[in-house]
Parts: structure tokens; sequence; C-alpha cells
């Protein structure tokens, strides 16, 4: 699979990159039925063979569950073969998902997940908005914290998982990287996928198969060969736990981007 600028970041992604969420998690989830999380062994061979079908980015969250773990146990050995995304700003607790925003819980978020990934750095940090977008960087103090971040080193590229247009406006000024949803249904993106590309800024497509409410086939076809501005796209982010369909998935998407 060929890959793609993620903005002027000097990173390349292939245009299908791996989510993790259902390898960590299986509760409070917007999927339509539920499932058992695979065990150590399934999980090592899903991430291990996303890996060897050419796939270069993991995407995670502390809020995902064992997610984090999974991959710091079974793939940080193979650090130099993906980009690593993960989040701060929304942990999963037992009563649910908990959000703090605070400059020291987002510090103390990322100190966890390097732990828990095995790893001295991230590739990609996001702040994992709770929809209040445009209120998270109001006063500045979260992007100039990210930016720190940035300069010590423990991520090389920051930016924004944002729910709204005006939220993913915003951060453009200062993301390196934003992730949205933007699928055939959800296009309401657009213009913000459009603005960023044109600012340099990477974008990666998160639920572009509607949290498995939509046709997989369809949804894959539309964002690699039928959306307006499917070249804007760095990477769409699909999760699964089950590597057969992650390879009919790559199949395809290798087939629409011949």
């Amino acid at each position: 699979m060929d890959r793609r600028s993620l903005g002027r970041s000097g990173l390349d992604v292939t245009p299908v990159g791996f989510g993790t969420f259902k390898l960590g998690r299986n509760e409070g989830m917007k999927y339509p039925d539920g499932y058992e999380l695979p065990s150590d062994e399934e999980a090592s061979l899903v991430l291990n063979g996303v890996l060897d079908l050419g796939l270069n980015i993991l995407d995670t969250a502390p809020a995902y569950g064992c997610s984090e773990e999974r991959i710091g146990s079974f793939v940080s050995k193979r650090r130099s073969d993906y980009v690593l995304c993960t989040k701060a700003g929304e942990q999963w607790v037992k009563d649910g998902p908990c959000y703090d925003f605070s400059p020291s819980a987002i510090r103390a978020s990322l100190e966890g997940s390097l732990e828990r990934l095995q790893v001295d750095h991230v590739d990609i940090l996001l702040i994992h908005s709770d929809g209040r977008d445009l209120e998270h960087q109001a006063d500045g103090l979260l992007p100039r914290l990210l930016q720190a971040l940035r300069d010590e080193g423990k991520t090389r590229l920051i930016g924004f998982s944002g729910k709204t247009p005006e939220g993913i406006t915003a951060a453009i000024d200062w993301s390196d990287v934003v992730m949205l949803e933007y699928n055939y249904q959800e296009q309401g993106m657009e213009e913000s996928i459009r603005r960023a590309a044109d600012q340099g800024v990477g974008v990666l497509v998160k639920k572009g198969l509607g949290s498995g409410h939509l046709d997989a086939a369809r949804a894959l076809e539309f964002l690699l060969r039928d959306a307006p501005v499917k070249d804007a796209i760095s990477s769409t982010i699909i999760g699964s736990r089950s590597l057969e369909q992650m390879t009919r998935n790559v199949a395809l998407a290798d087939e629409l981007l011949g």
C-alpha cells in the first residue's frame, strides 16, 4: 500500500490505519453488536498481522481499556514499523468515561501512556475531546502544553481529536494533526478537511465505517475513491478484532487505490 504525507509533518502514513479500541474495551461503545475481548494470543495475532499487511499507523488511547498495554506487550519491539498515535483527556474507569483536561492531568496521562506502550515517545498526541471543542482551546493552555510536550521530545506531533467543525477549525491553527469523523452519511467535516489540508495539517478520519453501522465496502469506496476530499485525507482509521476482516479491508483498499 502506497503511503501519503501526514500534512507537513514529514511522516508518511498508509491510507488505512488500524484502530485498537476493540482490542481493549467492550463497554460503553457505539458498535451495533456486543463482543468479547480477544485473548492475549488473539490480540497479538491481530496487531502483528495488521503490521504484516503493511499498515503503518496504530491508533489508541487511555480510554480504550487495555489497548495501550497490549500494544506495548505485543508490538513494542516492532516500534520502527508503525506511527503511534494516542490521546489524552479521557480515561475509561469502572463507571464509564472520566474527563480531565487540566495541564497536570494531560501530562500525567501521557506519562502513563508511555509506560503502558513501553516507549519513550509517541508519534502523535491528540486531545481526546468530550465535545466541548472550543472550550478546551479557548484559553490556549492545552495548545501550549502540547507544544511543550512536543518540545520535550515526548511526542513528535500534536493535535486534536474533535467532534465539531468549529473545534477542528480552531485546532488547525496550532495542530500538526487533526482527527475527525467523516463517512458517506456524515459529511459535515468536509470543509474542515479541506482547510486542514490547505494549511499542511494532517487529517486522520475516525468512524469512517460509522462504528460498524455502515456497509464496510461502500464506506471504503466512498473514502478512498468517491469522496470529494479523498486526496486531503492522510489516513482512515479502521478498527477490528478480526485479522481476517482487516485482511479483506486492506485487499479492498488496495483495489480501490489501484
